[in-house]
């Protein structure tokens, strides 16, 4: 009989020490529930994520960074990382241009 209150004992011990014993009967634990009464009166929050950037805007940007640059590498970058867009073709022509 001692060996079963010892378990016992342990498994209430090992109970509390995990936070379990903050938590109500069913519910939330108590800091959720805490965060949920605060944000009752605000306006709803921002998304934690932003919006995704137009991929075809990015390329651009990165195209016209390679240009400014004006160096062989930049727009080989360029080519390498968007070989199939529209703008490596004329970011062909202008590595074409510059002298070797």
């Amino acid at each position: 009989m001692k060996r079963r209150s010892l378990i016992a004992g342990l498994f209430g011990a090992l109970m509390a020490l995990a936070g379990l014993g903050h938590q109500p009967f069913g519910g939330l634990p108590v800091m959720v529930e805490k965060a949920k009464a605060d944000d009752s009166g605000k306006a709803a929050r921002a998304p934690s994520m932003p919006m995704a950037r137009d991929p075809a805007v990015a390329v651009a940007e990165e195209y016209e960074a390679a240009r400014r640059k004006g160096t062989r590498e930049a727009l080989e970058l360029f080519i390498a990382r968007h070989g199939d867009d529209p703008l490596a073709e004329q970011a062909r022509t202008e590595l074409k241009r510059l002298p070797r």
